[in-house]
């Protein structure tokens, strides 16, 4: 039972050290992928139908040639917002209520030229027969009233013309609303002439091709997209770079994913949409979505609509515009732990009003649920310790001859009543909700930069003066002390007298709002070892040596 028991911890501390992996990978500026710069588009992408700009408009505008085109700036109470009028697409976004770093005066950049020479941008147009985008003149240049709007009230819309050499008028509208992150796309198109027209509206989102920095898929950096059928698939820059995504689906969604934050194009949901991706010349990964063909008869006028998210992964928010694209908040395939535990985290947030001490009651009630299983575990752990003398002398007796040891073995489990797995299985149970704990501190945008107490200031950082890895490994070791310990095995002992080293190098750069949640675990599991053995000792069962 012991040699399991050492598994299981050495698993634990593997994926405590993935799970490090990936939260250090959204910390750290990932590398751009030199070998895509030579990537060509697909060759099943669907060339007869010109789904994307098919100038050079379609690739990545160098940052000085953005630079001299003509920008409107929006600005909002959540969004600083710089659209270019070449095509009207959104090329810069900055997140006003998110710092770029904790107690910086910059908000957050979720679009545009970032760091090392990334980009990402969202685009739209009109496509097909007549789309003004799909022409060989390259993409449309809008005019405006305005350089720059303000939102002052609930709505803001903020229109964008271009007229064709037919004069046929498309107006372009992006519509802001007070206190929130998505954004509606109008497309106005008034057939002034007297013939019938054709149009397909696209909307996609653009960013520079990074290579991945980690062995596993958590705090994924990348596409995704929703289905009629698929709620809710990745779709890597390797998926991309390996096939080219084309599917048809009633409404459905295009997503790219990042640590905290989302920007996803919804379509219009009660029509056949096609959704698809691929890879540019220009190293850019594409996924967007293709509205079906819409005809406009001579002097009529049609109206074409999207939505656009770009903000925080907060459940609510995403749920309330697509109700799949909450998933997005992506926990893994434990979500349907992780979920209601962050309902549950939420909860205690808004009446205790400090996250961290949010982290300390729900650990606190997830352990007090489990304590009938945390004493299952003690009282089978120190069943088998009060054994050891009569497992010695079964040994002793049988020497080498392995088959009978075991036999013996088994008959003394039997008639002592107790089960050898009493101490493991309680374990594998527990696993799966600390697991799903973890993912909840990972995903969390709540948790970016909320502050506990004292020096940490933020519970997605690291603890800057190392003190809670440090008391974490100080509670581990009075954990091993405390426990009615049976290993015999001098190289297992070394591993376990370790353990609480290793785990504190480990945690080190953690994010200090997990390591507080293991440290208050290690805590309460004392207290519950110390209550359970005593009641033990009480009934004359021997506990410790």
């Amino acid at each position: 039972m012991e040699s399991q028991r050492t598994f299981l911890l050495i698993g634990l501390m593997l994926v405590s050290f993935l799970l490090f992996q990936e939260w250090d990978n959204d910390y750290n500026k990932p590398k751009v992928d030199p070998s895509a710069t030579t990537q060509t588009l697909q060759a099943n992408s669907p060339e007869s139908d010109d789904y994307i700009p098919s100038s050079s408009d379609s690739e990545f505008p160098a940052s000085a040639t953005l630079a001299k085109r003509s920008v409107i700036e929006i600005t909002t109470d959540v969004f600083k917002v710089k659209i270019d009028t070449k095509g009207g697409d959104i090329v810069e976004t900055d997140l006003l209520q998110y710092e770029e770093t904790k107690g910086s005066d910059t908000p957050y950049m979720l679009l545009g030229q970032l760091d090392g020479g990334k980009q990402y941008f969202s685009q739209s147009g009109l496509i097909g027969l007549n789309g003004p985008d799909g022409s060989a003149n390259g993409r449309p240049t809008y005019s405006t009233e305005q350089k720059s709007y303000t939102l002052t009230g609930d709505e803001l819309r903020v229109p964008l013309q271009f007229t064709d050499s037919n004069g046929v008028s498309f107006t372009k509208t992006y519509v802001f609303k007070k206190g929130q992150y998505d954004v509606g796309l109008e497309y106005k198109i008034n057939n002034t002439t007297s013939a019938p027209l054709q149009v397909q509206l696209y909307t996609q989102i653009k960013r520079t091709v990074q290579e991945k920095g980690s062995m596993v898929d958590q705090n994924y950096l990348g596409a995704a997209y929703g289905t009629d059928e698929e709620k809710y698939e990745k779709y890597s820059f390797s998926d991309m770079a390996d096939k080219n995504l084309n599917k048809s689906t009633q409404g459905g969604y295009v997503a790219f994913i990042q640590h905290y934050f989302v920007s996803a194009w919804v379509p219009m949901q009660d029509q056949s949409n096609t959704l698809y991706s691929l890879i540019t010349k220009s190293n850019a990964a594409i996924i967007g979505a293709k509205d079906p063909a819409v005809n406009i008869q001579a002097g009529s006028e049609q109206i074409l609509t999207a939505t656009y998210y770009m903000g925080p992964k907060e459940s609510d928010i995403l749920e309330a515009i697509h109700p799949d694209l909450d998933l997005t908040v992506d926990y893994g395939w434990l979500f349907f732990i992780s979920q209601p535990l962050f309902v549950l985290l939420k909860w205690l947030h808004s009446i205790l009003g400090n996250w961290g001490v949010a982290i300390i009651a729900i650990t606190i009630i997830v352990k007090s649920l489990m304590y009938p299983l945390t004493k299952a575990q003690y009282t089978s752990m120190a069943k088998m310790r009060a054994l050891q003398p009569k497992m010695a002398a079964l040994k002793e007796k049988f020497g080498d001859d392995r088959q009978k040891f075991g036999q013996a073995t088994m008959e003394m489990y039997k008639k002592e009543k107790v089960n050898p797995m009493g101490g493991c299985f309680p374990i594998l149970l527990q696993m799966p909700i600390f697991l799903a704990l973890f993912y909840v501190f990972l995903e969390s945008t709540e948790l970016r930069h909320a502050e506990f107490i004292f020096w940490l200031t933020d519970l997605s950082a690291k603890d800057p003066y190392y003190v809670l890895p440090i008391l974490f490994g100080a509670s581990m070791f009075v954990t091993q002390k405390l426990q009615p310990m049976t290993v015999t095995d001098p190289m297992q002992q070394k591993m376990m007298t370790f353990m609480p080293v290793i785990f504190s190098v480990f945690f080190l750069w953690f994010p200090s709002g997990l390591v507080l949640y293991w440290l208050v675990s290690n805590l309460i599991s004392i207290v519950q070892m110390l209550i359970i053995y005593r009641g033990m000792e009480k009934k004359g069962i021997k506990v410790r040596g």
